[in-house]
């Protein structure tokens, strides 16, 4: 990995190698702990409180909700305070509402502890620990990112097996409990040690403390970009919510019968194929040319199933076009808000990304039922297919905005000199 420039200057190759590592093992056990591993434990949680299993998914969503409204705040604590500081509270915040659930004496606790795992998860996940990165690493965060995600992107594949392997030998709560002791002797030494990164580096790692980028008089338009950009991966988490809650049902509905698990098999690997690629082969491809592609890869993978099915083939195309769109976007979700708007208050203007995202991505599978129920499988996927064209087509305005941007400030440079010209 190469040598990084940080905010205290040059970062080695092996010490970028351990954050992007560490900071990779802390997102597998909290994406793994406090999101993946709840749809093994769900059943367990219901026969044991006595509610009905839908109950329990209505409170994880009520949790998922709770937790994307604190995004902005713990946005501007990242940007005040700096990332290794809340990420390393946020590993004491998990571990305790991990054993509060745990503990809990019936439902009204259930869903007490559920929506505290929730909020703690905003201050370890994906939201901090991209900022972590940039405050860090510095210069070259954005491929730091790609490789972040390649490593969280297993979590899934190691932490569903894992929790199922749990469960044959503890109950929930238990789990639970063991889940605990991995964010208090795992994660939380690894936190504090980005902590003291940061702290070394010196104000200046914190992208509070730099100069502010909205100099010149531009922030209509830059606010005008950032609703923009919360519009194109709201409408896309927004597909893929809806389509992966309901992916095994909606294929065996049109007709692929036992190949619906092969076909949902194959999401997980293309996700982790598209981060790979764009590692290799897509680093010098521009953040927003990247979010053109990941938003427009899940509108041509429905529409190849849509046309194909009940063909094996098409589904499997469906499947693994799904995955790569997924997978970019989970890059760009961190990348494009950093090229497009700096370092200043980056922490902040992604955790209200993330809050728009994560409140449309809670409602899609609630709205997506009732278009099924209304329009039926095959009418409801091409409506959907048409609002992730739609946050193509958003991205695409973004691009063309950022364009004529450039070239206004390059003319005035050269008119005026170098003094005249100002970041977006």
């Amino acid at each position: 990995m190469a040598e990084a420039t940080g905010a205290a200057g040059p970062i080695s190759g092996r010490r970028l190698l351990g954050v992007v590592a560490g900071l990779g093992l802390t997102q597998i056990i909290g994406y793994g702990t406090l999101y993946y591993s709840f749809s093994i434990l769900a059943a367990g949680m219901a026969a044991d409180i006595g509610w009905s299993l839908g109950a329990v998914y209505g409170a994880f969503s009520a949790a998922l909700l709770a937790g994307a409204l604190i995004g902005p705040r713990c946005g501007r604590w990242v940007d005040r305070h700096g990332a290794g500081r809340v990420m390393a509270l946020g590993s004491v915040a998990a571990a305790a509402a991990l054993i509060g659930c745990a503990v809990a004496p019936g439902p009204l606790g259930l869903a007490l502890g559920l929506i505290a795992i929730q909020l703690a998860a905003s201050f370890v996940l994906y939201e901090v620990a991209f900022p972590a990165l940039v405050q860090v690493v510095g210069f070259g965060a954005q491929r730091s990112i790609t490789h972040l995600t390649l490593i969280a992107g297993f979590a899934s594949t190691l932490f569903w097996p894992a929790t199922a392997a749990l469960q044959d030998h503890l109950t929930w709560r238990e789990v639970y409990l063991v889940f605990a002791g991995l964010h208090l002797l795992l994660c939380l030494p690894i936190h504090l040690w980005l902590r003291s990164l940061a702290r070394a580096a010196g104000p200046a790692a914190h992208p509070a403390a730099a100069a502010p980028e909205d100099a010149g008089g531009r922030h209509p338009e830059r606010r005008a970009l950032l609703i923009l950009t919360a519009t194109g991966f709201s409408l896309a988490g927004f597909v893929a919510s809806a389509v992966l809650v309901h992916m095994v049902p909606l294929l065996g509905a049109l007709g692929l019968g036992a190949g619906s698990l092969l076909v949902g098999s194959l999401f997980g690997p293309a996700q982790v194929l598209s981060r790979f690629l764009t590692m290799t082969a897509g680093r010098r491809a521009s953040p927003v040319g990247l979010a053109i592609v990941a938003s427009s890869l899940p509108p041509l993978a429905l529409g190849l199933l849509l046309l194909g099915a009940p063909a094996l083939a098409a589904a499997i195309g469906f499947a693994i076009l799904f995955g790569l769109g997924s997978g970019l976007n989970s890059i760009v979700r961190g990348t494009v808000p950093l090229a497009l708007f700096g370092r200043s208050g980056y922490a902040e203007r992604l955790g209200w990304i993330s809050s728009v995202v994560h409140i449309v991505s809670a409602l899609a599978p609630f709205l997506f039922a009732a278009m099924l129920e209304r329009l039926g499988p095959s009418p409801a996927l091409w409506l959907t297919a048409g609002i992730g064209s739609l946050a193509a087509l958003v991205f695409l305005e973004i691009r063309r905005r950022t364009g004529a941007a450039a070239s206004r400030t390059s003319a005035r440079a050269k008119a005026n000199g170098p003094a005249e010209a100002r970041p977006l």
